[in-house]
């Protein structure tokens, strides 16, 4: 009897130490998968060149523009702008365009930007939130576009939308 107690303990004890060993292997797997999954959606984001261009000669009176950063903003390097709510420009993958805005949100709703742009080759979403403290209505936001076979590029933005 002394012996099948002997036994039966040793072989529990073999029995958790493989259970152990296939958890840690398990999880590597799973963290190995995570890495190769966000380095295809970098991939991905290289598919769109977003181009900057001068503020655009149609727009005449208020407008939203923007650029990636401050410093591009200040030196009139922009990647968008519309014409209130109209049309918006931008310049993708070598290509000025000129495209209908589908909505565009009240800016004095929580101080919060939205528009919606879309054509046969991109669907471009942008969001923004007002920079407090500032006397003109200047955003901090992104700029998300997508092109039909899914690939997506984000950019952060800084601009202004006024009259």
């Amino acid at each position: 009897m002394k012996y099948l107690i002997i036994f039966f303990s040793a072989f529990l004890l073999v029995a958790c130490k493989k259970e152990q060993e296939n958890v840690s292997n398990s999880t590597k797997v799973d963290s190995t998968n995570i890495t190769q999954d966000s380095v295809k959606a970098d991939t991905q984001n290289a598919n769109i060149l977003v181009d900057t261009f001068p503020f655009p000669k149609e727009i005449k009176e208020c407008s939203c523009y923007f650029a990636k950063s401050k410093a591009d903003f200040e030196n009139e390097n922009y990647i968008y702008a519309d014409d209130a709510g109209k049309t918006a420009y931008m310049k993708l993958d070598g290509k000025r365009l000129v495209m209908n805005l589908i909505s565009s949100s009240d800016m004095e709703a929580d101080d919060e930007l939205s528009k919606e742009i879309e054509n046969e080759n991109y669907k471009i979403s942008v969001k923004g939130k007002k920079i407090k403290n500032e006397e003109a209505l200047l955003f901090e936001g992104t700029l998300i576009i997508e092109k039909p076979d899914g690939s997506k590029t984000v950019i952060p933005i800084y601009g202004e939308c006024g009259c």
